[in-house]
């Protein structure tokens, strides 16, 4: 059988690992999808920049639209990212009946489902893993691995450049602001951070495995976000003497009133294997019914880790080149007329437990005060730590952790606390989950 040729939108990083991947293991890739793969076409803004892989036989071209209506082209390959022109670029080749592979997340978690209801109106395939957690294939075993499976609940840690900072903060005890100026310098944080250490980054994805695991629209805008830029080392520091590590989670839980998607800072017990994974690796971990809790560790980003996820997708639409689209895996796991409603809930209804980190002033009756209030909400407590007061200062640090509370009631109970004329800060409140 002919080749497939292969166009490529983008040739920075991903792209090169991609040409990199598809020539270092040409002979076993043909093996397993039955036709020989060939990137034949490229597209980059400067096309005098140096490259990562060798592109003396690929036609190359600073216009994408050129790849995407080239009627050789079979397979278009999305790496510039963004939004716009992305989008218009993917639809355009969905229109021109080329299949297509992309790394976009952002695009994915925010206009999935038009692009989507476009691939299946034409009878195509847009393949996506590559966009959740690099390397590791999460997409394709939530989608197919754990078909048989309710899925109760995921939670990962799927952001690298939060997981590094966060893991320098505790093992060397340095500052936020510190940790991440290294981070930009080594490459693994971009200039203007924004995305990554605010959680919007990790809220992408989240968006795209809740949709796939809970058969339900893929909904950014219904995510709640909390980045890690408000944690400090002190917290750090008190979560591992309380025998917790924070991490930057995105959690979707099924519960009976409808779907948590939430994306924050998040105290989980140490001895969890995810509470140690560490620098800029990603991990997932899944519960399913008949399955129980399942982990997929590893590279979330780099060349060769998410051009393996590229390399994966573009083998599996080739497989499917000849067969019935009605017999192939639906996007998003659940056949499109399957999409379930079920609402999203808003944060206030969920129900969790809690770091808080509170400064009272050093007098009696003020930890008695605290009590009160949370009981009155019907707080719990699960642990406290009342620190010394530091030499010449008036008010001393309590953590406390509590048992699970609805977010409302917490809330409720926090604005009380900090109208009390001893606690001189705004608390501080980090959610946690055992995961078990």
């Amino acid at each position: 059988m002919k080749p497939v040729k292969v166009g490529l939108l983008g040739l920075g990083t991903v792209g090169g690992g991609t040409v990199n991947v598809l020539r270092r293991n040409a002979g076993e890739i043909t093996r397993r999808a039955g036709r020989e793969i060939l990137v034949t076409h490229a597209s980059a803004r400067d096309l005098s920049r140096p490259r990562i892989c060798d592109t003396h036989d690929i036609k190359l071209s600073t216009d994408p639209y050129e790849i995407v209506n080239d009627p050789e082209v079979e397979i278009v390959v999305e790496l510039i990212g963004g939004e716009h022109p992305a989008k218009e670029l993917i639809l355009t080749a969905l229109e021109n009946g080329k299949h297509v592979v992309t790394a976009n997340k952002a695009l994915i978690a925010k206009h999935g489902n038009e692009i989507f209801a476009k691939a299946s109106e034409k009878g195509l395939m847009v393949a996506f893993e590559p966009a959740v957690a690099g390397g590791i294939p999460i997409i394709k075993a939530l989608r197919e691995g754990l078909t048989g499976n309710k899925i109760e609940w995921l939670a990962g840690i799927i952001n690298g450049t939060c997981n590094y900072i966060l893991t320098e903060m505790r093992d060397k005890g340095r500052d936020f602001a510190d940790v991440l100026k290294e981070a930009q310098a080594l490459g693994y944080a971009e200039a203007d951070p924004t995305f990554d250490v605010e959680g919007v980054d990790a809220a992408h994805k989240l968006t795209i495995l809740a949709s796939i695991a809970f058969g339900i629209p893929l909904q950014f805008d219904k995510v709640y976000i909390e980045g890690i830029s408000g944690v400090t080392q002190l917290d750090v520091a008190y979560a591992e003497t309380l025998g917790y590590r924070i991490k930057l989670l995105g959690i979707a839980r099924r519960t009976e009133k409808g779907i948590e998607l939430r994306v924050h800072p998040t105290l989980i017990p140490a001895r969890r294997l995810i509470a140690n994974v560490d620098g800029v690796k990603n991990a997932v971990l899944v519960e399913g019914d008949a399955v129980g809790p399942t982990l997929y560790y590893g590279a979330g980003a780099g060349a060769d880790p998410t051009a393996s996820a590229v390399v994966a997708d573009i083998v599996d639409v080739v497989r499917t080149l000849t067969s019935d689209p009605e017999n192939r895996v639906p996007h998003l796991a659940f056949q499109p007329s399957a999409i379930s409603d079920i609402p999203v809930l808003p944060i206030e209804e969920v129900e969790t437990a809690y770091y808080l980190r509170l400064s009272a002033e050093d007098k009696p009756g003020v930890l008695a005060d605290i009590t009160r209030i949370l009981a009155q909400h019907q707080i719990s407590i699960e642990a406290l730590i009342q620190k010394e007061p530091l030499t010449g200062e008036t008010h001393i640090p309590i953590i406390l952790l509590t048992h699970k509370v609805q977010e409302r009631e917490l809330n409720a109970a926090i604005a009380e606390i900090e109208a009390l004329a001893s606690i001189n800060k705004p608390i501080k409140r980090i959610r946690l989950e055992t995961l078990g």
